[in-house]
């Protein structure tokens, strides 16, 4: 699998920046992806960030959408105007936003949750009770005592 794998947890530095995992940025330079697209998650407190994959899969969302229309300009207002595009410096840091500390609770440490065409930013102990949820959900699904609720294309 080329995307994004794995969760690591680091901490923030005394002006609020937090190293991407180096594999994550190896994810990112693959993608083609200038700097790191970031919007809350509109469900989890978390923060979705990506490059070329996650915008595609956006793009590919919206298109299911006439264009010109209430519901069309509410999700790309959700989507896109109400993102972040953080630059990576060249250590490989990004800034902590306003935006991601509000969603997230994020203080002193960040969790990264890679989840294959885009990863999340996580405050730790809300990723650690997420990831237990989660964990329940899917194995309630592979053994069939669950239906998934996903829609056609995924969900961003």
């Amino acid at each position: 699998m080329a995307g994004f794998v794995s969760h690591f947890t680091n901490r923030l530095d005394a002006k609020g920046r937090v190293s991407i995992p180096a594999p994550f940025r190896a994810v990112l330079a693959r993608d083609g992806y200038e700097g790191l697209y970031c919007i809350a998650s509109p469900h989890s407190v978390a923060v979705d960030a990506g490059g070329n994959a996650l915008l595609g899969e956006i793009e590919a969302r919206l298109e299911t959408f006439a264009k010109l229309t209430p519901d069309h300009d509410a999700l790309a207002m959700a989507l896109f105007g109400v993102s972040e595009t953080p630059k990576i410096d060249g250590d490989g840091r990004m800034m902590i936003s306003d935006m991601v500390r509000e969603h997230t609770g994020i203080t002193d440490q960040v969790t990264f949750a890679g989840l294959g065409y885009k990863f999340q930013i996580w405050e730790p102990e809300k990723f650690r009770e997420h990831r237990a949820e989660a964990t329940k959900r899917a194995l309630a699904m592979l053994s069939g005592e669950l239906v998934s609720t996903a829609t056609p294309g995924g969900s961003v």
